[in-house]
């Protein structure tokens, strides 16, 4: 990840370029057709939170700059430790969580958890590309 976002800022972003990993990672849902992976609704809702509060950090770190006419993705020197510190603290929550309950489960509950990480993190950075193009004279 960490490579791929800093080749990311070599190249102008677009919508397309935002929107697109969200989607990508959605396929992965379809491991909840198997009854293993499934998980009850309320660990739905943790999850989806939980990753939309680890969010933030990518949030913060996602900045838009202009340049010749083009909106590119600022790198930012926090990411690098923003993901290994995520990822970190995930691995930490998948041990203490794996203990009680099945590996299915547990992995159901992380896919979501960087499923909601990575749309919230996603759709703030369109908002900010959108109100960014707003701004360039056509």
């Amino acid at each position: 990840m960490i490579f791929v976002r800093l080749r990311a800022a070599k190249r102008p972003a677009s919508v397309k370029k935002i929107i697109l990993p969200p989607f990508m990672m959605s396929t992965g849902a379809l491991m909840f057709l198997f009854p293993m992976f499934r998980v009850e609704w309320t660990q739905v809702l943790e999850a989806v939170f939980i990753g939309a509060v680890f969010s933030i950090f990518l949030i913060r770190s996602s900045k838009f700059e202009v340049c010749e006419g083009e909106i590119y993705l600022k790198p930012s020197r926090a990411f690098v430790f923003i993901l290994f510190g995520l990822l970190i603290l995930r691995i930490v929550l998948k041990i203490i969580i794996g203990s009680s309950i099945s590996f299915g489960e547990t992995s159901g509950m992380f896919f979501l958890l960087a499923l909601g990480m990575i749309l919230t993190w996603r759709i703030a950075m369109l908002k900010q590309f959108l109100r960014l193009e707003k701004t360039l004279p056509s």
